[in-house]
């Protein structure tokens, strides 16, 4: 955008310059009013238009991906903290700015703000206290992971967990190497502690193996709030455990791409 912008800004700037020069020479009567008037008025109400639009639109992608600028940019995790909408659209999709929390696999937390084309049908996804997927740079830009495939989400989003000492290498092991499976809800109670700002709760689930048996266990997990309700007795919820040991379950609640 910023390159339509500059091109616009040199073609106005050479008709401007056509412009007076072709009144300053005419023998008309009246030499200002002739065809190159479009260029000065190009130049003072198109061409702002533009630098405005590419100044908002700079570092993202105008099709609702991921720049360029943050491609093969390492994945974090991020708490949507405050939400805007912009005076810009395109095909009806709302610019929208967003104030976000991140943390990283390695344990680092910044705050940043971006800017996202987002689908009408998708707003529900970025609202304040969603967690998303983020591509970030060592100057604190980020990007909404788009391009990031599910499993890469809930790989970076699980080392995240593990940085901050919300789940245990073991627990990190099974969500990598244990086998899916579908779980329901038999019950979910609030312990009543808080740890970083999740809800600790005792889960009891029945798990269905790959041979339709089934085993049930009861676990503890820290859950973020918009997670919480995904949880209710009688949900059907995705869960990797280990075959040769099922004293231990991973509920996946991956971010969403």
């Amino acid at each position: 955008m910023k390159t339509f912008a500059w091109i616009g800004a040199l073609v106005a700037a050479v008709g401007t310059a056509a412009y007076v020069h072709h009144s300053l020479t005419s023998d008309d009567p009246l030499p200002w009013l002739n065809g190159w008037l479009a260029a000065p008025v190009a130049a003072l109400v198109v061409v702002p238009t533009l630098i405005s639009i590419a100044r908002m639109t700079e570092g993202i992608s105008l099709s609702g991906g991921v720049h360029r600028s943050f491609h093969g940019a390492p994945l974090g995790v991020a708490r949507v903290t405050g939400l805007a909408r912009t005076s810009l659209s395109v095909n009806d999709q709302p610019l929208m700015e967003l104030e976000l929390e991140v943390d990283t696999p390695e344990g680092h937390a910044f705050r940043a703000r971006t800017r996202h084309l987002v689908d009408v049908t998708e707003l529900a996804a970025v609202q304040i206290g969603a967690t998303l997927p983020v591509r970030y740079l060592p100057d604190g830009q980020v990007a909404l992971a788009t391009d990031a495939t599910p499993e890469e989400a809930q790989a970076a989003y699980d080392r995240v967990l593990l940085a901050k000492g919300l789940i245990t290498p073991r627990q990190l092991h099974i969500g990598e190497h244990g086998v899916d499976a579908r779980a329901v809800v038999l019950a979910m109670v609030p312990t009543g502690e808080v740890r970083q700002d999740r809800s600790v709760v005792d889960l009891t689930l029945r798990v269905t193996r790959a041979d339709r048996t089934v085993f049930d266990l009861t676990v503890q997990k820290a859950l973020p709030p918009d997670v919480v309700p995904q949880v209710q007795p009688g949900s059907v919820v995705r869960v990797r455990y280990l075959p040769h040991d099922e004293s231990d379950v991973v509920v996946l609640t991956p971010v969403k791409p």
